[in-house]
């Protein structure tokens, strides 16, 4: 068994997501960070690590069993088999379309992020690193929207 580090993990924010809406969202990193985005423009699409700001609360972290309300399963699942912003560490994931980068400012289609979470990072979609067509998934999880 793996002994827990004493050393205490540090995640640093990088930005926030400055306007969410149907359609596209805003996301602006912060000045320190905006170094980082040179050469993003090169991609057409982003993964977007970011924080489940209105889940960060001990109840929430504390949720270990959901049921999958987006996919229409009336089964009780273990959070890390599916995509709960109920979870031990409350990070988001999403995979986006970038339409336009101004100065620190993102534009994006696809973020499913509420104004005002920070973001964690961003890396870019990899086709060929990110994409895996013969991946196994259940039944269920063919079922409702897209997350």
């Amino acid at each position: 068994m793996m002994k827990a580090s004493k050393r205490r993990a540090e995640v640093k924010f990088i930005g926030r997501v400055k306007e969410s809406g149907e359609e596209e969202a805003k996301i602006e990193i912060f000045q320190e960070f905006s170094d980082g985005l040179r050469g993003i423009d090169e991609f057409s699409h982003l993964i977007i690590l970011y924080w489940f700001h209105l889940r960060d609360n001990e109840e929430e972290r504390r949720t270990l069993l959901v049921f999958p309300r987006r996919h229409a399963v009336n089964v009780e699942k273990g959070v890390f088999a599916c995509r709960s912003p109920s979870r031990p560490n409350p990070i988001g994931l999403c995979i986006v379309k970038l339409i336009k980068v101004e100065g620190n400012v993102l534009t994006v289609r696809g973020l499913d992020a509420f104004t005002d979470s920070p973001i964690i990072d961003i890396k870019p979609y990899l086709p060929r690193d990110d994409s895996i067509p013969d991946a196994r998934v259940p039944s269920w999880a063919l079922r409702g929207p897209s997350t």
